[in-house]
C-alpha cells in the first residue's frame, strides 16, 4: 500500500523505523522485535540505508524479507552517498520489480571519516534530484523526504531551509518524516513555517526515547546535535542507574506522544533501534493499542 494512501485513509498514521542488522544472530533478534510491535498494527514500517555494497544489500535483503514474510507496508530509505546516478536507477528498478513501492529519498550524511558532504562523482548533489528523478521515471511509487524541526545542520539560515524542503515538495515529495526531538514546540514551529511556506503534505513526527545516559549522548551527535531540555537533563542525572533512566526517557516520550496525538499530529514514527521494549511501553502506558487506528 501507498504511504499517501494510507494518511489519506487514516487520521494518525503510527510507524517504526528498523536498521539492517550485521549478524545472523542479530537478524533472528530483529525478526522477534518486529513480531513483537506486530500486536500494535503499525501503519507501515522502514529500514534505513547506508553506503557502501554490504550495507546497501542488506538494506534491500531486510525489505524484502519484510514484505514476504509479513503484511506490513514497507518503505526503503534511499540515500545519494557514494551512488552514481545509474546506480541509484539500478536499485530503485531492482525494488519497483519486487513490488516495493515507497521509498524515503534523502540525501544521507557524509562517509564516515569525511567531514563535509561531497556529492560522488555522476551522482545527485540534493535530494531534491533524487525526488525529481524517481518521480519523473517512477510516478507510481510513493516518495517521503525527512524534515529537521530544530534545523538542519547544513543550513543555519532557517528561512532557506524550510525553502529547500518547499523544493523538495514541489518535486513530488508525498510526506515529510522529521529528524528526532524532544520538545514538540520545535514541532509544531516547523509545522508552522511549513504552512507558512505552503508545504501541506503530511508531516510525520519523529520520536526515540532516551533508554541510557551514553544512548542519549550518542543520539545527540547522530541526530545533528539533537537539542535535549533541560528538564530531561536534570530527570536522566537523577536517575541512580540506566533502568532508571530508560524510565524516565519512555515516560518522556510518552508525554510527546500523548501531546502530539491531542493536537492532532498526522503521524508519529518510531526509532525503535531494533527494540521493542521502549515502544510497547509507550502503548501500553497510553492504554490505547487499538485506538490509536483511527480512520477519517
Amino acid at each position: 500500500m501507498l504511504i499517501r494512501d494510507i494518511h489519506s485513509a487514516t487520521k494518525i498514521s503510527f510507524s517504526f523505523e528498523f536498521f539492517p542488522p550485521k549478524s545472523e544472530d542479530a537478524w533472528e533478534g530483529l525478526f522477534q522485535t518486529v513480531s513483537n510491535l506486530m500486536p500494535l498494527k503499525p501503519s507501515w514500517v522502514s529500514v534505513t540505508y547506508g553506503a557502501g555494497g554490504s550495507t546497501r544489500e542488506r538494506t534491500h535483503e531486510l525489505v524484502l524479507r519484510i514484505k514476504k514474510e509479513t503484511d506490513l507496508t514497507v518503505v526503503s530509505h534511499l540515500t545519494c552517498v557514494g551512488s552514481t546516478c545509474q546506480e541509484i536507477e539500478t536499485i530503485i528498478e531492482r525494488y519497483n520489480a519486487s513490488g516495493i513501492e515507497n521509498i524515503l529519498a534523502l540525501r544521507g550524511d557524509p562517509p564516515i571519516g569525511q567531514d563535509r558532504w561531497i556529492k560522488a562523482k555522476d551522482g545527485f548533489a540534493y535530494a531534491t534530484e533524487l525526488v525529481a528523478f524517481i518521480k519523473k521515471h517512477y510516478p507510481q511509487m510513493c516518495v517521503g523526504v525527512a524534515g529537521f524541526p530544530e534545523g538542519h545542520p547544513d543550513t543555519p539560515n532557517r528561512i532557506a531551509e524550510i525553502d529547500y524542503l518547499k523544493a523538495k515538495i514541489d518535486a513530488g515529495a508525498d510526506y515529510i518524516i522529521t529528524q528526532l526531538f524532544f520538545d514538540n514546540r520545535d514541532f509544531y514551529d516547523f509545522c508552522e513555517r511549513c504552512e507558512l511556506a505552503g508545504i501541506h503534505v503530511p508531516i510525520i513526527a519523529g520520536i526515540m526515547p532516551v533508554v541510557t545516559r551514553k544512548g542519549m549522548s550518542r543520539m545527540a551527535e547522530l541526530a545533528a546535535g539533537a537539542r535535549i531540555p533541560a528538564r530531561l537533563l536534570k530527570a536522566v542525572n537523577r536517575a541512580t542507574t540506566d533502568e532508571y533512566v530508560e524510565k524516565v526517557g519512555v515516560h518522556w516520550a510518552t508525554e510527546q506522544v500523548r501531546d502530539l496525538v491531542d493536537n492532532k499530529v498526522r503521524g508519529i514514527h518510531f526509532y525503535t533501534l531494533n527494540n521493542a521494549r521502549a515502544s510497547l511501553q509507550i502503548y501500553e502506558t497510553l492504554g490505547v493499542q487499538d485506538s490509536l487506528q483511527l480512520t477519517e
